[in-house]
């Protein structure tokens, strides 16, 4: 067997190899869902995308005899690094094939382009950062994922340890069937009850006629709301705008609901309907016609996730997230969902943990995030 080469990625024809490399890693996998092709050229740099207006990254492939046979992007958060007073590195996109050779090379490849930046330590997978998609499945490989949830082979996490990388954080994606919701625990109901009265909330749905200020209140009450959370760093004002747009036409307006107190937005909760089946069906390819298929009559998708319940500080720990989140069950009954998926939790989240826990939903899959310091 011929050695194992590990190289930037320069050429049209490598950063076509890198991007389609997941569909021969996973071609008899029925659990995994394929990227949106466009969507997946702009996060690892081969288009332009507002995150790497400020950072750096570097894309490396693994051949052998020519053929791919692993990938990974290196990438430096500059604004992870101002606030957290660190100097570290990150990877993400990381696929390969069960081949401690491969990997190894992969991960030492980054490590060796860190280093040009005096940068010795190492976390991920962010892809690219913890605002996108991230970490590294390690439970729950018998079903597919939620919509911008990853999934992985169930090797990968062995590679990492042997490599050296240790656990720094898990995060948790929770199921629920609907049926759930009519037992839920009643002691939650009196917190989002009583929140609501003590700050003589208002609640309400997204207005479709101003979305794009509408979703940058969200995205605002986003990044105030997450300040203290351990490894977060704000979306900037480029990356909002840019996100703005990507969620404009996935998100139902039906499946969200902003607390404001004094007309003021404090709170949100919103659920992204479950695109995921759609993306396998269209291989990923919005166009020319994919994005027909992806939208047309969305009534019939009947899974979604929960993807954030957001709270700006002043307003934590008062029950509003609890509130907003009531407040949304009519609506996901009134759409006729099925089953719902609240992720990612942080382990270290144990308000949001529990809550879940008491409200009936159950632990449904793990993923991880590494550290590695050389």
């Amino acid at each position: 067997m011929s050695a194992v080469e590990i190289k930037p990625v320069t050429t049209r024809r490598e950063k076509k190899q890198f991007l389609e490399l997941p569909w021969k890693l996973y071609k008899d996998n029925p659990h995994w869902i394929p990227p949106l092709r466009m969507n997946q050229k702009e996060l690892v740099g081969f288009k332009p995308h507002p995150f790497y207006d400020n950072n750096e990254r570097q894309a490396f492939l693994a051949t052998r005899n020519g053929e791919p046979c692993g990938r990974i992007l290196g990438i430096i958060n500059r604004e992870h690094n101002r606030r957290y007073k660190e100097n570290r590195g990150f990877f993400g996109f990381y696929e390969s094939v069960n081949d401690a050779e491969v990997s190894n090379g992969l991960f030492d490849a980054v490590m060796d382009w860190l280093e040009q930046y005096g940068i010795r330590q190492v976390r991920g997978p962010v892809n690219p950062s913890l605002n996108y998609e991230c970490g590294m499945l390690v439970e729950g490989f018998d079903s597919s994922p939620s919509f911008m949830m990853t999934y992985n082979h169930s090797y990968y996490e062995q590679l990492l340890r042997d490599y050296g990388f240790e656990k720094i954080q898990d995060l948790y994606a929770f199921w629920g069937h609907v049926e759930m919701l009519e037992t839920l625990d009643e002691k939650l109901e009196v917190i989002a009850a009583a929140a609501a009265e003590r700050f003589n909330v208002k609640m309400r749905r997204i207005n479709p006629k101003r979305f794009k200020q509408e979703v940058h209140a969200f995205l605002d009450i986003y990044n105030q709301s997450l300040v203290n959370t351990w490894g977060f760093t704000p979306l900037s004002e480029r990356e909002m705008e840019h996100m703005s747009k990507g969620l404009r036409q996935l998100i139902a307006p039906e499946l969200t609901t902003m607390a404001e107190v004094d007309g003021r937005p404090v709170a949100v909760a919103f659920g992204l309907l479950d695109y995921n089946p759609r993306i396998k069906q269209i291989d990923g390819r919005l166009f020319p016609f994919g994005f027909l298929r992806l939208l047309g009559n969305r009534k019939k998708i009947k899974n979604a996730r929960i993807l954030s319940t957001n709270v700006i500080p002043e307003y934590q720990r008062w029950g509003l997230g609890v509130t907003v989140l009531s407040r949304l069950r009519q609506d996901v009954l009134d759409w006729g969902l099925e089953e719902v998926e609240f992720s990612w939790v942080l382990e270290t989240n144990q308000l949001s943990y529990k809550t879940l826990q008491r409200g009936g939903a159950k632990l449904n899959k793990t993923y991880r995030l590494f550290d590695l310091e050389r």
